[in-house]
């Protein structure tokens, strides 16, 4: 078993984050987006892996190499950006033949990963929606199998959407679809894996639906702040007991990395605050802070700062990248 994660994306609804960090590596619940789902592949046995990478790849081959160097893991490089589809045709030579478990670098969702890996059919992962127009869609039968899969139908004959988890038996016959519909398409812009696998359902490739519990979105700021804070009950936060932070008070579920200096505060609920940052006579709820970060003076809701960031003064929501300085409190005499 290979796993496959794309994760070659811009992440264009996450700026300006993503400017100087992959969407992958967005700061989730104290930990990462590629971390969460890394960790939960390796739980299962998982130690194979291909990432697919493009914009500031070299970051995610870092922060790979630094934090699994336990794992067998390979990079290709997407230098066009022309759909799922054609990154994961881009790993053929080394999946080889062999199964693969295809999850998009920016899903997270509640499912046993464990009957995934054990079924006897490839298997797809689908959650009920109120619009499918924006999503693949699956059809499925009474029994669970899915008779055909559309993307972003105009009319979607089913409310079941495809959440980018794909466990599929029959590597070899779904390159095959993909290479098909490149050869058939020469000028396609956007190829879909979704495509290639209702190919493989019309050759006779049986796949069945499972359902998951919960869908993360990771693709954009005010969901990635409910997403934290749902991650965060679920992991149970992370306080460092041997730092105490001066005349400060935490009201979890909290995430506060090593080497924090927190004094004068109010931190919390649902707060992931990463390593080396400084918190100074703040109130700071439902927000996500980078690493190596000074916020002070403030008081902070429903926001997202970037690493290396200085924030002083002021009540707001903001989402502010990397490297940035904000003085909120105006000229001072």
């Amino acid at each position: 078993m290979k796993a496959i994660i794309p994760v070659a994306g811009a992440g264009t609804k996450l700026r300006p984050h993503t400017y100087t960090q992959p969407k992958a590596l967005i700061p989730l619940a104290g930990r990462t987006v590629l971390s969460i789902l890394i960790d939960q592949l390796k739980e299962h046995g998982v130690r194979d892996f291909i990432f697919i990478i493009g914009y500031l790849g070299e970051k995610i081959q870092d922060y790979v190499h630094t934090h699994y160097p336990e794992l067998n893991c390979h990079f290709v490089q997407q230098n066009d950006r022309l759909g799922t589809g054609q990154a994961v045709y881009l790993t053929r030579e080394l999946v080889a033949g062999e199964e693969v478990l295809i999850l998009l670098g920016d899903t997270i969702a509640d499912y046993s990963l464990k009957d995934v890996l054990e079924a006897d059919t490839s298997m797809l992962g689908v959650k009920k929606v109120d619009d499918p127009r924006n999503f693949g869609v699956a059809e499925i039968e009474p029994d669970g199998m899915i008779s055909r899969v559309v993307e972003k139908p105009a009319i979607p004959k089913s409310n079941m959407a495809l959440v980018g988890i794909y466990r599929i038996r029959e590597s070899v016959q779904l390159f095959e679809c993909l290479e098909k519909i490149l050869s058939s398409q020469p000028e396609l812009v956007d190829l879909s894996i979704t495509d290639a696998i209702d190919c493989m359902i019309g050759m006779g490739i049986p796949f069945r639906a499972f359902k998951v519990s919960n869908w993360f979105d990771c693709g954009k700021k005010e969901t990635l702040i409910e997403s934290n804070a749902i991650l965060l009950k679920k992991f149970g936060g992370n306080v460092q007991e041997d730092n105490p932070y001066q005349n400060t008070v935490i009201i979890p579920p909290v995430s506060i990395g090593e080497g924090c200096v927190i004094k004068n505060s109010v931190i919390g609920p649902n707060v992931a605050i990463g390593e080396f940052t400084s918190v100074n006579q703040a109130i700071i709820r439902d927000s996500i802070i980078g690493s190596y970060s000074n916020i002070y003076e403030i008081v902070l809701n429903d926001s997202l700062i970037g690493s290396d960031a200085e924030v002083k003064g002021g009540s707001r929501t903001l989402n502010i990248g990397d490297n940035t300085a904000i003085d909120l409190g105006g000229n001072r005499s």
